[in-house]
């Protein structure tokens, strides 16, 4: 090669380099210009939640009359997972979401009167467990599959999640909510928000927001800056309750049973010691004995149904049903899955 082939080749690489460092530069720019119109839409979401919750003027929730009997107590624990807000399904849409919630807060009370005609229940834990809301864009084609925008599916949730929390504080003396963040919440594809920017934590907030005057109720904040909140340990009369969302757990084909197992045992030893865990994502109520015997595991059902993906890839479909545990100091006494399709009574 001559050296004027030889500087013409170099030029040409410079030109590239230039054209490809230009591109890069581009993509930067667009990513930034993406990042803080989510940034802007997060924000935007919590002023509006804040000005419409002291805008109201809610009644407060009429105080349950105080059970001063003897014996031992229970706790009820309530596993709220997979609502799916926003989701349309030939069978679910966000008004058949609402109609199920109340059906749920409906059982709840008549299955705590069964408990109590035995021995006092006086307080009640609400695990969030994630996924309350459908979410519009974290993967291709999801727009197509909702009936509500992210912004109508964050309200629409937090709505249905406080008045289950004061229809709750109604019956009990005490109601204590915490919860973690699921995958459906996350603002856009992987990546592209800060992993606090979640739909979930934002309709928890708004919920929280919309009780804050019921001293009755206490609500655990769900935000970790810079971080997803991914898991949350919560004392039951002694008892550590790890709270995880799910989608951690991997599996190729239906419920991940064996990575259930393994995760649990090795969180119980780098994350935190735990007697129970609790989660969501699989649409499958579930029950493991993990960890040797020494921890039980509790999968959340789903209240959506007629879910065509599961249908058809995972030749599965999930019954519409949530959690309600009983727990004494020495541990779990009852266990009852609350069926809330359109044929449970």
């Amino acid at each position: 090669m001559t050296k004027i082939e030889k500087a013409l080749a170099v030029e040409v690489e410079s030109e590239q380099l230039h054209e490809l460092r230009e591109a890069h530069n581009r993509v930067l720019r667009q990513l930034d210009k993406v990042k803080r119109s989510q940034d802007e839409m997060v924000e935007a979401v919590y002023r509006a939640a804040k000005d419409a919750a002291a805008g109201m003027r809610i009644p407060p929730v009429p105080t349950p009359k105080t059970d001063r009997r003897k014996g031992t107590p229970e706790v009820a624990i309530l596993l709220i997972a997979d609502w799916q807000v926003g989701k349309k399904t030939p069978t679910y849409s966000t008004d058949v979401a609402a109609a199920r919630v109340k059906k749920l807060a409906a059982k709840v009370e008549r299955l705590v009167a069964i408990q109590r005609a035995d021995h006092p229940v006086r307080e009640c834990h609400v695990f969030l467990l994630g996924d309350l809301v459908e979410g519009e864009d974290i993967f291709p084609g999801q727009a197509h599959l909702i009936d509500a925008s992210i912004y109508t599916q964050i309200f629409s949730t937090a709505e249905m999640l406080a008045g289950l929390t004061r229809s709750l504080a109604s019956h009990f003396e005490q109601v204590h909510v915490a919860g973690v963040i699921g995958n459906h919440g996350r603002i856009g594809r992987w990546g592209t928000s800060r992993p606090e920017s979640n739909a979930d934590a934002i309709a928890y907030r708004t919920a929280a927001m919309m009780v804050a005057n019921e001293k009755r109720i206490t609500w655990k904040e769900t935000f970790t800056s810079g971080e997803r909140h991914w898991n949350e340990v919560v004392d039951v009369l002694g008892k550590k309750w790890f709270l995880f969302h799910g989608d951690q757990l991997k599996a190729s084909m239906g419920f991940p049973f064996y990575s259930l197992n393994k995760k649990i045992g090795g969180w119980n030893i780098s994350t935190a010691r735990m007697d129970y865990a609790a989660h969501g994502h699989w649409h499958t109520p579930a029950r493991l004995v993990a960890a040797d015997g020494k921890i039980t595991a509790f999968a959340s059902g789903s209240i959506e149904s007629s879910n065509t993906y599961a249908q058809e890839w995972l030749a599965a479909s999930g019954e519409p049903a949530q959690w309600l545990l009983f727990q004494t100091a020495h541990g779990l006494s009852a266990e009852y899955l609350i069926r809330l399709g359109d044929d449970a009574p």
